[in-house]
Order: structure tokens, then sequence, then C-alpha cells
């Protein structure tokens, strides 16, 4: 299971983990023991709906709101995003800005992040 390998993998501050299956049975657990580590980065993709029904589900299990504050979700920057490709660069940006130190104040989050209407960027 994908949280068996999290655990195994001994993260550190020089680990990210990237949740990107869309299945709660899998990237669910994973995420909790990815929380629990040093990672640098723990994200999962997803809309900003179901990264909210995610962050519930998260905490019923024994996660504090400090662990919780570090899942980016939805993950990358927004940038606009609509293949594949253009979704993996926003998501190395935002992972690239947070090692490299810089403040969430200067990233702006999807929340805040203009949406045309019927857009879909970074899986929203």
């Amino acid at each position: 299971m994908p949280d068996d390998v999290v655990i195994e993998s001994r993260l550190d501050a020089r680990s990210a983990v990237v949740a990107l299956t869309h299945d709660p049975k899998l990237d669910d657990l994973a995420l909790m023991e990815a929380l629990k580590s040093d990672a640098f980065y723990v994200g999962a993709i997803g809309s900003r709906l179901n990264n909210a029904k995610r962050r519930e589900r998260l905490r019923l299990f024994d996660l504090s709101e400090e662990q919780l504050d570090r899942l980016h979700g939805p993950i990358g920057l927004y940038i606009g995003s609509k293949t594949p490709a253009e979704i993996a660069i926003a998501i190395l940006a935002e992972m690239t800005a947070i090692k490299n130190g810089v403040p969430a104040a200067m990233l702006v989050p999807h929340a805040a992040a203009p949406q045309p209407a019927g857009a879909a960027a970074c899986g929203r």
C-alpha cells in the first residue's frame, strides 16, 4: 500500500510527496504518513472541493492542525494549466518555491487565482 511505501522511504527534509491518484483509499493514508514526516512538500492533485473533503477526512486521523496546514492542494501554482505537461510545470514550480523558502504570501493560492468560467486548471 502507498502508506507503507511512505513509511519505508524514511522521508526527510529533502523529500517531497505528491498524491496523483484521485483515490482516497490510496491517497489519504499515504498523505497522512507523509504529513507526519519531515518532507518539505506534501501535496495532492484534485479540485478545491475534493481537497476540502480530503482535509476533513484527514482530521479524523491523528494529525494536528499544523500537520494539516502542510498539505498543499490543489497542488501547483496557478498558471492557467490545461495540459498534463503544464500541470506538471505548475506543480514543480510550487515545489521549487517551497523548497527555496518563498513565503506563502508571495504565492498566489488557487482559491485567490482568477478562474475564467469553465476553466479546469491543475485538476479543478
